[in-house]
């Protein structure tokens, strides 16, 4: 299911623990569905943000990304079992979002720290925590890239 409506997700909350994490979710890959997992594990309810197109680019991801527009990448990763729901955001950081998710539980991958992230002060103001979950080795989007690239 797919939850386009922050009114929505609140009203489908009460009671449960809120799980939020967010990425590009490009190509999805193992790596991908092993954090998601891991993530919904923490919670009742994981909703997942991913970075609009305009978003993606400015993250400097390279010029041929995303190679799957939003609605494909929100479709693919809100069929998901473990994903309750997905949102987009338009801003290079999304914490704005959690701003006014106010989830219990904001997961991240293993190559972030949370004393590096923009957004750990804003979930741990509305009482949250952040959580670490080790990266699948060798597994992302931009090597899958890389591979189909090769000659």
């Amino acid at each position: 299911m797919v939850l386009a409506e922050l009114d929505d997700i609140q009203a489908a909350r009460v009671g449960r623990r809120l799980v939020f994490t967010n990425g590009v979710f490009d190509i999805l890959h193992a790596g991908h569905v092993t954090l998601l997992e891991a993530a919904r594990e923490q919670g009742d309810m994981l909703i997942v943000g991913l970075n609009s197109d305009d978003s993606v680019r400015r993250l400097g991801k390279g010029p041929e990304r995303p190679i799957n527009p939003l609605a494909d990448r929100m479709r693919v990763v809100g069929a998901l079992r473990c994903v309750d729901g997905v949102l987009s955001f338009e801003e290079d950081t999304p914490v704005e979002l959690i701003r006014r998710l106010k989830p219990d539980v904001h997961v991240k991958g293993g190559d972030y720290r949370p004393e590096d992230l923009p957004e750990t002060a804003v979930v741990e103001a509305s009482g949250g925590r952040v959580v670490i979950i080790p990266l699948l080795e060798g597994r992302s989007t931009t090597s899958v890239v890389r591979r189909m690239q090769k000659p």
